[in-house]
């Protein structure tokens, strides 16, 4: 099915149509329509058109409302002050438009796909391998992910890219240290193979290799050596590290599938992905020019970028000593996304504080033609978790937050407001709706804020059955539910003749803005306003639910009518808390 038109494309057709009529010299004119307290919408593009063509603006307002055709779209036209337009639609537009959306015979509600889908790359999810998960690895999962299915429902092709595969100092020192302690991580026969027993030896060995390290002078020298064995490709250096590898997947998966995410192995591409890539992006970058040799070092200068001294800071390509540093990584990253996998945007959904570091990579890019107006590069970057405090989220000993422990206890909040609701749920579906509400209230509480703000960490708020959480926006779907089902032999069915009260107007035109909202989500790689969508949704719901009977109505075609506009708000709360990646349960 096509696309539905919606409303505000409508009017907005309408109005640029008798602009161009009122004022034939000026050209594609934009109404500046928005949605408005006063009326259903507001233009306000004319007077800035009538000070340009020097014509009074009211008048020109009169004029544009007398070219506006008669149909069964605009009710109502007001002139305001200086030429500003109230506009109301008809009950029977808003109605149609919602049919139209309900008969999508795609379940897509109308939302158009995008004309000129390109190729994204998006790097997120990227936890240390060897290392337990924590609290700062939350944002760039759930945001990432989000993204992700935003624009894969706007029809953009997207490659998801995992940084899995670290290897810098302390993977000498695991590597050797599991060199001269081979068994460490070895299992028996019958040793569970489940994530957490994978991270507590990881933990371990972790620990043993960095006391010997930070003890012995001997070892430290033999565990710098081993880096660069790692990045010459040495078979036993490499099989060493692939084993720490394989062994963090097992808990990184574990962890992600309490998060209901998917990753999938062919997307983690960490530094060894590209190793074969280093020396000619770093041939490249030198014959270019865009990389100089200072120091015995290869680096890229820039006039804006210096440090405390004064003195310029470079991006350091190659180490003296002939390693490689993140930045040629990164860079052969970027070769990679634009030249094999065709990508048009890079995203790179990573802490605030390496926005300098990207900036820097991308400039290099840009500078050696592998960025360019057709490909862009964008950093996604996000603030920090915050505790109740406003600090930055600790244990009460002063600890970073193991991840699994918050998500745990996000589960438990959520299972016991489930429980004091629950009616007619088993203990079975209290732990599966508490498992849903807890992870989707995690998720909601990082999305709805603007990814580059930092937020705090309040599970007593987000577990909240009152104000704008995962859980309010749950409740209302599943409220409609339980309307739907007893609404018995009655169905939902539009009726573009009846009138339509206030709250049913106001719910019905908001569910329209809903391919709108998705589209500007994707755009603006913005999930919160996706978020903001969703949350206002639900109010206006509630405010109907309150004062339109539903079951009780009046007459046949008006509970119809009503039914209608239920479900079709059920199936927007529906898709869209999808694309946030958060299931809504049937029943609370």
């Amino acid at each position: 099915m096509a696309s539905v038109t919606s409303l505000t494309a409508s009017v907005d057709q309408r109005l640029a149509t008798a602009l161009q009529a009122a004022l034939p010299d000026a050209g594609s004119a934009d109404p500046l329509l928005r949605r408005s307290d006063r009326a259903d919408f507001q233009a306000n593009g004319i007077l800035a058109l009538a000070k340009k063509a020097k014509a009074n603006p009211r008048e020109l307002a009169g004029q544009v409302v007398d070219a506006l055709p008669a149909d069964d779209v605009i009710q109502d036209v007001e002139v305001s002050g200086p030429g500003f337009l109230n506009i109301t639609v008809t009950d029977r537009a808003i109605t149609a438009n919602l049919a139209a959306r309900a008969a999508d015979d795609e379940g897509r509600l109308g939302v158009p796909r995008a004309e000129h889908p390109g190729t994204t790359v998006i790097d997120y999810a990227q936890p240390n391998v060897a290392k337990e998960m924590h609290v700062g690895h939350l944002r760039s999962a759930v945001i990432g992910d989000a993204v992700v299915q935003i624009l894969e429902f706007t029809g953009e092709s997207v490659v998801r890219r995992h940084h899995i595969g670290d290897w810098g100092t302390q993977f000498g020192m695991l590597i050797q240290h599991l060199i001269e302690h081979p068994h460490e991580l070895d299992h028996g026969e019958g040793d569970a193979r489940d994530g957490q027993t994978a991270m507590s030896n990881l933990d371990r060995l972790y620990k043993a290799a960095r006391a010997q390290f930070d003890a012995d002078e001997e070892f430290k020298t033999r565990a710098r050596r081993r880096v660069v064995d790692l990045q010459a490709g040495d078979p036993e250096t490499r099989a060493r590290w692939q084993k720490f590898v394989d062994e963090s997947k097992l808990y990184f998966y574990s962890v992600f599938d309490k998060l209901d995410m998917e990753i999938h192995d062919e997307d983690v591409v960490g530094e060894s992905g590209y190793n074969d890539m280093l020396d000619e992006t770093c041939r490249l970058l030198e014959e270019s020019g865009v990389a100089v040799r200072s120091e015995g070092a290869l680096c890229v200068f820039f006039d804006d970028v210096k440090g405390p001294d004064g003195q310029p800071v470079p991006l350091i390509v190659r180490k003296s000593d002939g390693g490689y540093g993140y930045a040629a990584t990164d860079l052969s990253a970027i070769r990679d996304r634009v030249f094999r996998l065709k990508a048009n945007t890079l995203l790179y959904v990573v802490d605030a504080r390496q926005s300098l570091h990207f900036r820097m990579v991308f400039e290099t890019a840009r500078r050696a033609g592998w960025l360019n107006d057709d490909v862009k590069a964008q950093q996604l970057a996000f603030g920090t978790v915050l505790g109740k405090d406003g600090k930055p989220f600790k244990t009460r000993a002063g600890a970073t937050v193991r991840l699994e422990d918050l998500l745990d206890e996000a589960v438990e909040r959520a299972s016991a407001v489930v429980r004091e609701k629950a009616r007619d749920l088993t203990e079975e579906e209290i732990a599966e709706r508490g498992t849903q509400v807890g992870i989707g209230a995690v998720k909601y509480a990082d999305l709805s804020t603007s990814a580059s703000r930092d937020y705090k960490f309040d599970l007593d708020q987000m577990v909240s059955l009152h104000g704008d959480t995962s859980v309010y926006l749950q409740y209302a779907y599943a409220r409609i539910q339980s309307i739907l089902r007893r609404a018995g032999e009655a169905r939902p069915v539009a009726h573009p003749e009846l009138e339509l009260a206030e709250a049913e107007r106001a719910l019905g035109l908001h569910v329209d803005a809903f391919a709108e909202t998705v589209a500007e989500a994707a755009a603006e790689y913005a999930p919160h306003k996706l978020a903001s969508y969703l949350y206002q949704l639900a109010s206006l719901y509630t405010t109907f639910y309150e004062k339109c009977h539903v079951l009780n109505a009046d007459t046949k075609a008006q509970k119809e009518n009503r039914l209608f506009l239920c479900d079709i708000t059920a199936k927007t709360l529906h898709q869209g808390v999808a694309l946030l990646g958060i299931r809504t349960p049937e029943r609370l």
